[in-house]
């Protein structure tokens, strides 16, 4: 790692202002920069702490919907009253990512931003070939091992796996990143590969994550999110769901429905199709079943990852179902 300058942001505008300059990275709780830094990928010429700025760590929920600053560490939001109320999914997205001590450090702008854990971005030394960390040089997991790997809305230039929990939820339940000046829907935010995968979201240079807004909803307030790993502790998704439910005054007819999916695709994905599919039916655990199989609509394995396509459609029905239940 080289040496670079480091600034202690004032204010939220001198922040913003630093951020536009080349080979500028932010640092929050830093549970991301300082990984890495130390892998080789992170490279910044200045390091902006925006830390200790006043006002970015706010959490309100009120009958419009959630409020939650940027710089609101993971584990507040987690347990926050409101939050586990209105917006249950959410709460339990965060409980199930990262442990008890990332969280305790982790900003939820930080966490929205994490970078993949593929493997062959996180070592150039071994895997140069990386569209990510160098566009144009080619992509590594294509002929590798690919068993974490994305099945829906890879590219020829990449299928790197989003890897955060709480973005599932925030875009099932069409959340809006807040940039300063400019907001932005998540589902927006979040780009696909494409032939560019270096650019991962729509934030410009000279801007920063200052606040999430989350819309109240009834389907917010009946949900849940479920994440299947290959170990309880400290695992990121090999495929998650966040389900969210409303139902007519008969208490049998779907009047709403959010799913979105973790841990195989290159986004946070909306699985519309389950929700078309879903809208206004009756209830029943077999329209359930049909209707999670679109959740992979589209999927292309590429070998090892191919137990995913199976994988998903079945945490997409459980979670329908759980959540069906306890609406």
């Amino acid at each position: 790692m080289r040496d670079f300058s480091y600034l202690r942001a004032a204010s939220v505008e001198e922040a913003i202002n630093a951020a536009a300059l080349p080979a500028t990275m932010l640092l929050a709780g830093g549970t991301t920069l300082l990984d890495l830094a130390k892998c080789g990928v992170a490279d910044p010429e200045r390091v902006v702490d925006i830390s200790h700025l006043t006002g970015l760590d706010t959490i309100r929920v009120d009958g419009e919907g959630a409020f939650i600053g940027a710089l609101a560490k993971m584990s507040r939001v987690a347990v926050d009253a409101a939050i586990q109320q209105q917006f249950p999914a959410v709460s339990e997205a965060l409980w199930q990512a990262a442990s008890a001590q990332i969280r305790n450090m982790a900003s939820i702008g930080g966490n929205l931003l994490q970078r993949t854990r593929c493997a062959y971005f996180r070592d150039p030394a071994t895997f140069p070939a990386c569209n990510k960390r160098s566009p144009g040089s080619g992509c590594s997991a294509l002929e590798g091992v690919t068993r974490n790997h994305a099945v829906l809305g890879g590219s020829d230039a990449c299928i790197a796996t989003y890897p955060g929990d709480l973005a599932v939820a925030l875009t099932a339940f069409d959340a809006v990143v807040h940039l300063g000046e400019r907001s932005v829907a998540i589902d927006d935010f979040f780009l696909l590969p494409g032939s560019t995968p270096n650019r991962e979201h729509a934030m410009q240079p000279g801007e920063m994550i200052t606040a999430i807004t989350i819309p109240t909803s009834v389907a917010a307030r009946h949900s849940t999110f479920i994440k299947v790993r290959d170990r309880q502790s400290y695992e990121f998704a090999a495929a998650s769901a966040a389900v969210g439910i409303a139902f007519e005054a008969d208490g049998k007819t779907i009047s709403d429905i959010r799913v979105a999916l973790g841990g195989v695709a290159t986004k946070p994905w909306r699985a519309r199709g389950v929700e078309d599919a879903l809208r206004g039916r009756a209830f029943e655990p077999e329209a359930v079943k049909q209707a999670s199989r679109l959740a992979i609509e589209g999927a292309i394995d590429h070998g090892a990852n191919h137990y995913k396509i199976e994988l998903a459609p079945r945490v997409v029905e459980r979670a329908i179902l759980k959540t069906g239940a306890m609406a």
